[in-house]
């Protein structure tokens, strides 16, 4: 199989939508002998914060020596994104040669419409099976959406990670931040230890609810780790970190955004809780220095200057701001902006209106993509005295911006990881 005909295999997945529910998926795996339960596993899932744990904790578990398979979504440009090791995305051989792998079996289940996969299912299996191959000492797997029924909550995780909790796909996990905690918390199994990130009372009630209910140890944010100092840097943070086990000095965090330095913290937590012990000191700087973020406050340009930033919801999307007002000059920034349908729109535009100088309203690229003219009539209620424009596509928007923005200015891609994903590729020539 090529690595397009893989693509091909997988798009044909396409359009069967979101199905909660794990009995297609654990269907297959069982024909294929269960490779998702031959390494252990931390599972990952958080309104915000998720995959930028994920990469921490890869990071930090391969700086201690063990060799890691990390799966997270969506992608940005090529779909083997999702899978890595050590850090480096499978290539698209390695790809290709692991949807063939699982399409044998996939096409026993196919022809059923009870037991056919999604695409997210199919992909997920993928790379459960990718990683068994590669005998993985340990997965790092990031939840697609929720977690009791996400399809990545087939695994038996040692160790499962809830960064936050916050209101998002209400019309799945539900309307309360107690109830998407509900949702989030059923990724904990037995046996395993659950690591939580800040988050309102409601929302630590219920994960404290869940770990007593299977007795089992809960490692909370501010009461059994902390980050205890935060100073700006050179292209990112100088963190120190009281961990379970040991207190973290002098480490250096190459990325931006203050609020992605608790993050930090709870990667930490989390594998000293894989391996029950205080971590290498030297190794922890080790592994932050690896890490690398595509898509969350990245630059991909210096004139001008670019920053890609895949926050889809009003929170995330507020702190990046106001990452982007504590870390850069002063700009007033030119933002290509698209969403999908599932998004708040208006509350995204108006964490916007303090840095934007000019919108460029795109259609992001997927069959859920708010039409630009709606994205920019949020723009234009939000900021009536900004220029807000109807850019249509996301390459004619980055090109408007980069010509509007000039060597000297700023440009900022946000909303969703559709956009950015298909602007980084275009701004990538900028550098």
């Amino acid at each position: 199989m090529t690595y397009d005909e893989a693509v091909a295999y997988l798009d044909y997945h396409a359009g069967r939508g979101i199905r909660p529910g794990l009995a297609q998926i654990q269907g297959l795996l069982e024909l294929m002998g269960n490779p998702h339960l031959t390494y252990p596993v931390i599972h990952v899932t958080g309104s915000k914060g998720k995959s930028s744990t994920s990469a921490m904790i890869s990071m930090l578990a391969a700086a201690h020596g063990l060799s890691v398979g990390t799966y997270t979504s969506p992608h940005l440009e090529a779909v083997e994104e999702r899978l890595a090791y050590n850090g480096l995305t499978a290539s698209p051989e390695d790809f290709a040669q692991a949807v063939a792998d699982v399409q044998a079996f996939d096409a026993v289940v196919d022809d059923d419409p009870e037991r056919r996969l999604t695409y997210f299912e199919f992909v997920t299996t993928v790379g459960f099976a990718w990683f068994a191959d590669r005998a993985v000492d340990l997965g790092v797997i990031e939840v697609g959406l929720g977690g009791r029924l996400d399809a990545t909550n087939v695994v038996q995780s040692a160790v499962s990670v809830v960064a936050s909790i916050a209101l998002e796909h209400t019309a799945y996990l539900g309307d309360t931040l107690a109830e998407i905690a509900t949702e989030k918390a059923a990724i904990l199994k037995p046996g395993g230890t659950l690591v939580t990130g800040d988050m309102a009372p409601e929302a630590a009630a219920v994960m404290e609810a869940r770990a007593a209910e299977l007795e089992a140890p809960h490692l909370a944010h501010g009461r059994d780790f902390r980050l205890v100092d935060e100073v700006q840097a050179v292209g990112g943070w100088d963190i120190s970190v009281d961990g379970v086990y040991e207190q973290y000095d002098e480490i250096h965090v190459p990325i931006h955004g203050r609020h992605q330095l608790r993050n930090a913290a709870v990667a930490i937590a989390a594998t000293e809780a894989l391996l029950g012990r205080a971590l290498d000191p030297d190794a922890v700087r080790e592994g932050f220095a690896n890490v690398t973020l595509p898509g969350r406050l990245e630059v991909v340009g210096r004139r001008p200057l670019g920053v890609l930033d895949g926050a889809h919801t009003p929170e995330s999307m507020a702190a990046g701001a106001g990452a982007l007002d504590e870390e850069f000059p002063p700009f007033l920034w030119k933002v290509v902006l698209g969403a999908l349908a599932d998004k708040k729109l208006d509350e995204l535009v108006g964490t916007l209106s303090g840095i934007a100088g000019e919108v460029f309203a795109v259609t992001a690229p997927s069959h859920r993509g708010i039409p630009d003219s709606e994205v920019a009539a949020a723009a234009r209620a939000a900021m009536p005295d900004r220029a807000v424009h109807e850019s249509g596509s996301v390459a004619d928007g980055v090109r408007a911006a980069l010509e509007a923005a000039g060597e000297d200015g700023a440009l900022l891609v946000t909303g969703s990881m559709y956009v950015v994903g298909e602007a980084r590729s275009l701004l990538a020539k900028n550098r």
